[in-house]
């Protein structure tokens, strides 16, 4: 079987020729966990200028910063108090300035993130709305209602914000302010021309600075219809996501992105864009159509066992869903909102009544433990994070990766309740152990305080079993995982062509193999057994070899007798 997602520019182009982005290898840095430059504890944008050369040794296309603009950290940096702007904390529009310039002079694209959905209740807007008070011109850029029940005493209707507890907040006015996240994060309201006229201005503000595309926080959160009378939570819950539901994927965002779409395509090269859309598979492609956005994230090897039925399930499905919308897929196992891949494979099995964004977005997969220990099996979460990664970074479609799986990392668990960071932990009252397990600075170095982080400790705990997942210690090794990524982006970024996969059989439900265009072919064996070594050349393998096999949760690149490069 065959699966084709290429697009006419593909096809008449030809894949050197194809966007950048089609079959990126892109880098997600969270900056303020990246690289301190000043010792304050704090990552910063002249952090990652530092750490330009490494980045490029890596061998990745492009770069997505996650939100680095001014905050008061209430959600990790997604509350935007300056949507066009550096937090000064870490740096100034100098300093980014410089980054991106050193970042494309290693030939090194930038993307940023983009949250649309809500500010900071620090933002000028809304601390004039607040001022402002009732019936305020300034208030229409946000939701605001009348309370029900005595005096408006009650909330408005009855919903639950997505980090837990109220979805609404009184003001001293007696108003009512809607916020699908965290409190400090008041939702806007997309229905204002100022709003969509300020985020025209923003993509602009920074495609200016030489900034080449944009990842969209929530990106199916934006339009609402809150006509009244306002639903109960429970009938909310009922709605199907149909395009039409209040809150959640509505058609209308879709006139939003074809605006942006404007925007973006005055730039040559075009900007791009991706969107961050958890909503019914179906819906999509309506993302990523070149109108829209361009791509959409597809998280659904994140919520799949390490198991070669569920991958080889998701990477059709997605390649289908790609060709339907003329992008090209994306993939990721990794990012700042879920527990590593490495801790999540070394884990037992998830049941399918278990498995979902929940529990992989807030870690409850294994809160049920109390924490990581002893369920956690590190050898073999690594063993099969190796696999997946080089699994991944083989299909057709740009390849997400997250800071640190480069390394190895695994989760942090072990972070006391008083030094973490992240809303859910405190609005759920610890039920939900929140992300900031993901988020913990790496280790550049084997030795020091904060293992080459900085010079003052960091932000965030490191635990002492850092040191030997540290970039220093892994460079010592040729096997090491840091090794193992930069060798398979350098062969990705000869080998990879086309968007087309072709799977082969192996008859084992447990061993996957597909072949691309070239010949280049991969297998991976996720069961234990040793999987007989197809005919070519064993160009990469992400375990020790083992003559004439595929061992047991591991992958092979193989190239074929109708190779090219």
């Amino acid at each position: 079987m065959t699966l084709t997602a290429q697009t006419r520019t593909d096809a008449a182009a030809g894949p050197d020729q194809a966007p950048w982005w089609r079959q990126a290898a892109v880098y997600q840095i969270y900056p303020r966990s990246f690289a301190d430059s000043n010792g304050d504890g704090l990552g910063d944008i002249p952090g990652v200028t530092s750490r330009a050369d490494y980045l490029a040794e890596l061998g990745v296309d492009a770069v997505w910063l996650s939100p680095f603009y001014p905050s008061e950290l209430a959600d990790g940096g997604y509350d935007v108090a300056d949507y066009r702007d550096v937090d000064p904390r870490l740096g100034t529009l100098d300093d980014f300035d410089a980054m991106v310039a050193a970042l494309h002079g290693r030939g090194i694209r930038v993307v940023v993130d983009i949250v649309p959905n809500h500010t900071s209740d620090q933002h000028a807007w809304f601390q004039e709305a607040l001022a402002a008070g009732r019936g305020s011109a300034a208030r229409e850029r946000y939701i605001f209602r009348e309370g029900s029940g005595p005096g408006g005493s009650e909330p408005p209707a009855d919903w639950e914000s997505v980090f837990g507890g109220p979805a609404w907040e009184r003001v001293a006015d007696g108003q009512w302010y809607f916020h699908n996240f965290a409190t400090e994060q008041p939702d806007l309201n997309w229905d204002h021309p100022e709003v969509r006229a300020d985020f025209v201005r923003t993509l602009r503000f920074w495609s200016d600075r030489g900034v080449d595309g944009f990842r969209i926080d929530v990106a199916h959160m934006l339009t609402k219809d809150l006509t009244e009378p306002l639903p109960s939570r429970a009938e909310l819950d009922a709605l199907p996501f149909d395009g039409k539901h209040p809150l959640i994927d509505r058609d209308d965002v879709h006139e939003i992105y074809a605006e942006w779409r404007r925007v973006f395509n005055e730039y040559d090269p075009p900007r791009t864009a991706v969107a961050e859309a958890w909503v019914d598979a179906s819906r999509i492609p309506l993302y990523a159509r070149p109108e829209s956005l361009g791509q959409a994230f597809n998280f659904d090897l994140l919520q799949a066992d390490f198991d070669a039925g569920e991958f080889r399930r998701v990477v059709t499905d997605n390649l289908v869903l790609a060709a339907a919308s003329g992008s090209s897929s994306t993939w990721v196992l990794s990012n700042h909102d879920v527990v590593r891949h490495a801790t999540r494979y070394g884990l037992p099995a998830l049941g399918p009544d278990e498995r979902g964004r929940d529990a992989v977005k807030q870690g409850s997969l294994w809160l049920h433990s109390g924490g990581l220990e002893p369920q956690l099996d590190r050898e073999a979460g690594l063993r099969r994070a190796r696999a997946a990664s080089m699994f991944l970074l083989a299909l057709p479609g740009s390849a997400y990766l997250y800071q640190g799986e480069e390394l190895g990392l695994h989760e942090v668990a072990e972070i006391p309740a008083a030094e973490r960071q992240d809303p859910t932990f405190y609005r759920t009252a610890g039920e939900e152990i929140g992300r900031d397990g993901c988020r913990v600075p790496l280790p550049w170095t084997a030795e020091g305080r904060s293992h080459g982080f900085g010079a003052d400790g960091s932000h965030l705990p490191q635990p002492g079993w850092f040191a030997q997942y540290a970039v220093d210690e892994q460079e010592r090794h040729p096997d090491s995982v840091l090794e193992l990524y930069r060798a398979a982006l350098r062969l990705r970024a000869e080998l990879q062509t086309g968007e087309r996969l072709e799977w082969v059989e192996t008859g084992r439900d447990d061993v996957l193999r597909f072949r691309r265009p070239n010949g280049w072919e991969v297998v991976t064996n996720f069961g234990t057994e040793p999987f007989a070594l197809p005919a070519g050349e064993v160009v990469l393998a992400s375990g020790a070899a083992v003559a004439g096999v595929v061992p047991g949760e591991s992958t092979v690149w193989i190239r074929g007798a109708h190779a090219r490069v």
